[in-house]
């Protein structure tokens, strides 16, 4: 009394073209996600891990919290960025966010 029945109604042969359809359009989603944002993220971690392993005593960088300094010494992992005179910190390379034009620190 209170409840309609439901009854099944016959699709025909539209139930393969949807199945292609949607494996087609996961497909493609992925495709867009990987161009939009995991290509580019790779692109700069190789970036970075270049930019880490070309370091060199002597160069002036920026850490990651924005501090600025020289490099005085270099290990493996860690490094020793001269901030200011008889101010040395040490430091993981990781923090290291760029290398700065030779230079910079004189004129700022």
């Amino acid at each position: 009394m209170f409840i309609n029945n439901a009854y099944a109604q016959f699709g025909g042969a539209g139930g393969a073209d949807s199945g292609l359809s949607s494996i087609i359009m996961m497909v493609g989603m992925f495709a867009v996600l990987y161009f939009i944002m995991i290509r580019p993220q790779m692109k700069r971690q190789k970036e970075l891990k270049a930019m880490l392993e070309s370091l060199s005593k002597g160069d002036e960088v920026s850490t990651a919290s924005g501090l600025m300094g020289k490099i005085t010494e270099l290990n493996d992992q860690y490094v020793s960025v001269e901030l200011s005179t008889n101010l040395t910190v040490k430091m993981q390379k990781s923090a290291i966010a760029a290398v700065l034009p030779k230079d910079t620190l004189k004129s700022i």
